[in-house]
């Protein structure tokens, strides 16, 4: 993949996965077995698919995180090499690398179950991650990794001018100092719920709105909306990874553009099965936007 001249260093700190995915006409209730219609195993995690989708939209990636000594780690960390990601910063620990179970119904929606393996090993920073950090445009973090470890890396980005872009999900609690060094925060609508008053301490806040595209405030009190393209959803899995992706490879060129660029993004990943399979390149983002 030809990296562009001008493209954003972007550091991703986060979890990589191999996720289970199982399609069914419909999700079961608790406590009913019903039949699936397909299965697919397909390399994941929300650090490993934004660190895809930073650099298929246009960014220069290095990922951060730790694979197992399993039958998995190979081609995870092969996924991320295929894509362009620098995966030097990738450590192999003992023990199992992480999955997620992935039920996808016919209308697109999922259930998740995450297993962090190798992912929650990941309790300190190396020097030459601390190095990858400060050398960087963006640092994109996300929470399936110890939030002790994302506070670190945000608190060293930010004595570096690294501009701090968290996407606190899955939700958990998380301390003041880690919020009061993010830059940009991207949240789905019920995350943006949960977090409340928590989001104030951050200057730019993106939040994403399925279907209906997303919206920002930033430190001004100025506020956008960017639809998102009208598209037939298959998978909704890998959206909003490609979404915040996206937005991370083109923050420099301001939120107005980066908002629309990473709406782009998050619908198309509906149209494909799977979370990194799904995600589009540079290419097919421009066309979508040139097509409305």
């Amino acid at each position: 993949m030809t990296v562009e001249p001008d493209a954003p260093a972007i550091a991703v700190l986060g979890s990589v996965n191999m996720d289970l995915v199982t399609t069914t006409a419909r999700r079961p209730v608790p406590g009913e077995t019903v039949l699936g219609g397909g299965f697919a195993m397909v390399p994941g995690g929300k650090g490993a698919n934004q660190a895809i989708a930073a650099q298929r939209a246009g960014g220069a990636v290095r990922f951060l995180g730790a694979v197992g000594d399993d039958v998995f780690a190979g081609e995870l960390r092969g996924a991320l090499t295929a894509a362009g990601v620098s995966a030097d910063r990738l450590r192999t620990v003992a023990g199992p690398s992480g999955i997620a179970t992935i039920v996808v119904d016919d209308d697109g929606e999922n259930s998740i179950i995450v297993i962090g393996g190798a992912n929650a090993r990941m309790t300190e920073l190396a020097e030459d991650d601390l190095t990858a950090i400060a050398a960087a445009d963006i640092l994109l973090c996300q929470l399936e990794i110890p939030v002790e470890t994302v506070a670190a890396a945000a608190r060293h980005a930010r004595a570096h001018d690294t501009t701090v872009l968290l996407n606190p999900s899955p939700v958990r609690p998380t301390p003041a100092e880690l919020w009061a060094n993010v830059d940009v925060a991207v949240v789905n609508s019920g995350e943006a719920e949960k977090l409340g008053a928590a989001l104030d301490a951050v200057a730019h806040v993106v939040v994403t709105r399925g279907a209906a595209g997303a919206d920002y405030r930033g430190p001004d009190g100025a506020r956008l909306s960017r639809p998102s393209p009208q598209v037939e959803v298959v998978d909704t899995t890998g959206a909003g990874d490609a979404f915040t992706g996206a937005l991370a490879a083109a923050w420099h060129r301001g939120p107005e553009w980066a908002l629309t660029w990473a709406c782009a993004a998050g619908a198309l990943a509906t149209t494909r099965l799977g979370a990194s399979s799904s995600i589009p390149a540079r290419e097919e983002i421009t066309a979508a936007l040139a097509a409305e």
